[in-house]
């Protein structure tokens, strides 16, 4: 691969952010993610773990500089941290920052691997700490563990950055008390509006609560001020006079931030999605098993690079409207 050829796309935005899921799979059934019943993905379709590391050092080739690791839940898949130590030994070598995304449910037996192989942050889905809640959202009782694996996480000298869906009726009383703990355990926190993606039981319209009424709100309580910090993802921050801690909102609903994505997504089974919010993708498996992977997968990265859309189309306007796209965000990568 010519590193001299960074990735950008038709709109001169340059991709510097991958987010690589290792496995459709999750221990939990968050309400808003997925069916109880989850279809997942044969393991034959699944990207092995060497294919998955070459697929990385090709964008890291072509001037991707921060990789997250996802899911499902990146964990459960064995030998998950071989494939982070791997990835590890790039840092300083094109690589500025590997992280994950996780459920926390397996960090007490992973956090010190996840820190001695180069992480230095991850992300931990938390979307209430009342553990019936927590239950009802995740249909698996399974609070105790994540909070011993958040603790297991700060105790590894990971820094820890917590990410909450608001939902309407299930979690959004508790926001603020969410907000207040996070902070006073030394955590950023991250609010992120319902997406429409992949069928439910529930309706996603009795789920959404818009993040601008929640800030709103919020700004009634304590003294928010803008902050100029970025994560690399589409999150805007405020910090929290009163807390002392960030706040952070993604607004794929109420407030587009399409204009500066440097992000695309491959799934577990190779396919490059250039948006979360779009049905295009190229086929990355194809080309590494091809005769000619080097050449294949920059052709692919030069067709990709054509088609990455302007911006999403999510929307979640009315009741009984289907989801904007029919995969689960578990298929693409959280």
């Amino acid at each position: 691969m010519n590193a001299a050829a960074p990735l950008i796309d038709r709109f001169a935005r340059r991709i510097s952010y991958l987010r690589m899921s290792v496995t459709d799979r999750c221990d939990l059934r968050c309400a808003y993610c997925m069916p109880e019943r989850m279809e997942f993905l044969p393991r034959a379709e699944v990207l092995t773990l060497e294919e998955l590391h070459r697929l990385a050092l090709a964008f890291i080739a072509r001037g991707v500089t921060k990789l997250r690791l996802t899911g499902g839940e990146p964990l459960v898949r064995r030998d998950m941290i071989e494939l982070v130590r791997a990835l590890g030994r790039e840092l300083g070598n094109g690589l500025e920052e590997l992280t994950l995304t996780t459920n926390g449910t397996r960090l007490t037996e992973f956090a010190g691997d996840l820190g001695a192989a180069g992480v230095k942050r991850i992300n931990v889905s938390l979307d209430t700490r009342d553990r019936a809640t927590f239950a009802r959202l995740a249909r698996r009782d399974a609070l105790p563990q994540v909070l011993d694996g958040i603790a297991a996480a700060k105790a590894a000298g990971l820094k820890v950055k917590l990410n909450t869906v608001a939902l309407k009726g299930a979690n959004e009383e508790e926001l603020p008390d969410l907000i207040a703990w996070a902070h006073g355990e030394g955590h950023d926190i991250t609010l992120i509006e319902v997406m429409p993606l992949g069928e439910i039981e529930q309706d996603r319209f009795d789920q959404y609560l818009p993040l601008d009424a929640v800030r709103q709100q919020l700004a009634q309580r304590w003294t928010l001020v803008a902050s100029d910090a970025r994560s690399g993802g589409p999150a805007r921050y405020v910090d929290i006079a009163e807390t002392g801690g960030r706040l952070g909102f993604i607004t794929p609903l109420t407030g587009n931030f399409c204009e500066g994505c440097n992000r695309v997504r491959v799934t577990a089974t190779g396919q490059l999605f250039m948006c979360l919010g779009g049905e295009g993708r190229v086929d990355l498996r194809a080309a590494l098993r091809s005769d000619d992977p080097d050449a294949a997968l920059a052709q692919a990265f030069a067709r990709a690079m054509g088609e990455k859309p302007e911006r999403h189309a999510f929307a979640i306007d009315h009741e009984g409207a289907a989801p904007a796209l029919a995969r689960h965000m578990s298929m693409t990568g959280g």
